[in-house]
């Protein structure tokens, strides 16, 4: 893909203050709905746990500590076909690292990599090897936080892979690798690809695989059956979320967009679902890490766009690879409490998967669970590639 001029200028985040004060009388006037006495999690997000999360909102999260932690970062934005691009650009000091385009999913966001772009930029200074440091790229997803709203159809992860790939081009990295998972996942592999020839290797912590034709179960493993049990539960069980969004996103946007413990319920659910937190929230997400990511999503209102990503990927088939296969050498990073754990041979016939690696212990959120495994994974994989 030849280089395309763009016009990146630097971005700050500064939230009006008033955006701040309304959301403080939003909070304080919730109407919190009854919830049946022995409910728990089973119905959604619990009730207690809900309104302790907005009274720590309200009396003591501290937002401005939160935006001066984001701003501590590189941020730029751009505007690659006609849509405002937001991302964050690390440039490691070592001459020789390799550029690297890290991607966030659904309900995520950059705040998901605020702990690892360090040990992957500065590994000396995280007790890594030099020859492994990367220059890291990680963009908002367009419709997501300051890279929305979207304003047309059509944004779905394959448009976002051509977009992403712009921005490579863009920044002058010729040979670059991608990370991601979720929605990141898709659209890595959706840049493996359509922009091969510039891509070193793509390492996803979530992967998307169909059986085989004429699969015979009988000879799965005991893991890869857990694997495919777990699969079937999120979707009878855990997917409901996802329909909404591939079908009415909007009318779920004004919920999400209008009231911010609506949003947060919304999203904190699936933290404690899809981790590995024995349903203990806050032994792997501090409250402020929620709350963070909720409010890139609730300052931008950015709920109903975000949403939009699964009715265009619907509508366009682009889950995985849909028939094609990643030629490009290809890591994976399994672990247990991961909503889709197919089989490795699932995954080798639509990946050059050249590692694969079945984590201890983490769930959906690799990044924010367990950041040392999933830097060394990344590390150890783009060193075959180099």
């Amino acid at each position: 893909m030849a280089d395309e001029t763009l016009r990146i200028e630097p971005f700050t985040v500064d939230v009006p203050d008033d955006v701040l004060r309304d959301l403080q009388e939003r909070l304080r006037r919730t109407r919190f709905p009854e919830q049946i006495p022995d409910g728990g999690w089973d119905y959604g997000t619990e009730l207690g746990y809900l309104r302790e999360l907005v009274d720590y909102w309200i009396h003591s999260y501290d937002w401005r500590k939160q935006e001066a932690r984001l701003n501590s970062f590189d941020q730029f934005v751009t505007e690659i076909e006609d849509q405002r691009l937001h991302f964050l650009h690390v440039r490691s000091p070592e001459p020789d690292a390799l550029p690297l385009i890290i991607t966030h999913g659904w309900p995520g966001s950059i705040v998901e990599f605020l702990d690892i772009i360090g040990p992957l930029t500065n590994p000396r200074d995280h007790g890594g090897d030099a020859a492994d440091a990367f220059h890291v790229v990680c963009p908002s997803i367009p419709g997501y936080a300051f890279s929305g709203p979207t304003h047309e159809r059509g944004w779905d992860p394959q448009r976002v892979a051509r977009v992403f790939a712009k921005l490579m081009a863009g920044l002058g990295y010729e040979r670059y690798g991608a990370q991601g998972g979720d929605w990141g996942s898709m659209i890595s592999t959706q840049i493996g690809l359509t922009d091969a020839a510039h891509v070193a290797g793509v390492h996803l912590n979530m992967v998307i695989a169909l059986p085989p034709e004429g699969e015979d179960f009988s000879t799965l493993t005991e893991t890869e059956m857990a694997g495919l049990a777990a699969a079937a539960d999120y979707m009878e069980n855990e997917s409901g979320y996802a329909k909404i969004q591939a079908t009415k996103p909007q009318t779920i946007g004004y919920l999400l967009d209008d009231s911010p413990a609506g949003l947060a319920a919304w999203i904190v659910e699936k933290f404690r679902t899809w981790s590995d937190c024995d349903g203990d929230l806050e032994r792997r997400f501090s409250k402020d890490t929620m709350l963070t990511n909720v409010m890139l999503y609730w300052v931008t209102a950015t709920g109903h766009s975000a949403g939009r990503l699964y009715y265009e990927a619907t509508k366009a088939g682009r889950f995985g690879p849909q028939g094609a296969r990643v030629e490009v050498p290809t890591g994976a990073a399994i672990f247990p409490k991961e909503i889709v754990r197919p089989p490795r041979r699932w995954a080798e016939q639509a990946y050059n998967i050249t590692r694969w690696t079945e984590m201890p212990s983490g769930g959906h959120f690799a990044a924010l669970e367990e950041p040392v495994l999933l830097v060394d994974d990344i590390r150890s994989f783009f060193a075959s590639v180099r």
